[in-house]
């Protein structure tokens, strides 16, 4: 089987894009990729906005070649609104009604009314196919970070080469995991190389040691349980700490980078953003060809992970 991930943070943009291909079988998984309107206080660099025409482009090539599309979830930075993208191919995206967020759930009636008449489009949840050469699986859904949050819920993707065995598991936005279930899951999926976004340790001071530490364990847990090797990446890589602060991922020598599984160095263009602006002053005749970004507002993740958290009798940093 032939997994590439073709947009990350470690890659300079937030994404979680990948492609797998086995047999015939060719599939493109969460093709969207995105800028933070606002860190630091200031606007995506240059070289940001280079990353993200390499990061789209590279979708665009791969979502020629693919015959099925997945979209685990509607945050922006997991899928793409042109109904070109989706055009002849078999769709499965997350459900557009049941267990998600008003603000998703927008997005996703939207997407799904722009897309349908193109494409052959169909709820992912449990959904399952095979052919001589794949089987693909999808879960239930999952929680897009801990249990109760108002953030909404993901699906995974397993596909699973019937001829070898090897199974790869594309689990998006599952944050660690920090969910006791997402972790049950993902350990009974037993996959070999599993993609996922790490412990958001970038908001350790506003959702607590503690939460940072469970999505920790929880990711240990999964890999002790099924041995298999992780693609961790998104959330963990917003720290510019995150080398020391998730060192005990990064001592198994069984957890790398996106960059780092294609061979390459990390791009970590957001969490050095004010390096980034420090070292080139961006001209403000091209800052006004870009295309405008969505006005900065707090984080849901922030907002609501600690209103769950406070729920339940959390305490935070």
């Amino acid at each position: 089987m032939k997994v590439v991930p073709l947009a990350a943070e470690s890659l300079g943009v937030r994404s979680m894009a990948a492609y797998a291909e086995c047999g015939d079988a060719r599939i493109l998984i969460d093709p969207g990729a995105a800028l933070a309107p606002s860190r630091y206080r200031l606007p995506p660099a240059e070289e940001e906005w280079q990353a993200l025409k390499r990061a789209n482009d590279r979708i665009s090539a791969y979502a020629a070649r693919a015959q099925t599309i997945f979209l685990s979830h509607y945050h922006e930075d997991h899928f793409r609104y042109d109904p070109q993208l989706y055009a002849g191919r078999r769709v499965w995206a997350k459900d557009a009604t049941r267990m998600i967020n008003p603000a998703q759930g927008r997005r996703a009636g939207e997407l799904w009314k722009a897309i349908r008449p193109h494409c052959r489009l169909d709820s992912a949840e449990g959904r399952r196919w095979q052919s001589p050469d794949v089987l693909l699986t999808v879960s239930p859904p999952l929680p897009h970070g801990v249990e109760g949050t108002g953030l909404g819920y993901v699906v995974a993707l397993s596909v699973t080469d019937r001829a070898e065995g090897f199974r790869f598991v594309h689990a998006s936005d599952v944050q660690g995991p920090l969910s006791a279930v997402a972790t049950a899951y993902l350990i009974r999926e037993r996959p070999q190389l599993l993609f996922l976004s790490g412990p958001p340790c970038y908001l350790e001071r506003q959702l607590g040691v503690q939460l940072i530490d469970q999505g920790i364990d929880n990711l240990l847990r999964i890999i002790e349980a099924t041995g298999c090797r992780v693609i961790m990446d998104h959330h963990a890589l917003r720290d510019p700490g995150h080398g020391e602060r998730l060192r005990r991922l990064w001592d198994t020598k069984r957890v790398v980078t996106a960059a780092g599984y294609l061979g390459l160095n990390d791009a970590l263009l957001e969490s050095h953003r004010s390096a980034l602006w420090q070292r080139r002053r961006k001209p403000e005749a091209r800052a006004e060809r870009r295309p405008p970004l969505k006005q900065a507002i707090p984080s849901d993740i922030v907002r609501r992970q600690i209103i769950s958290q406070r729920a339940k009798g959390g305490k935070h940093a």
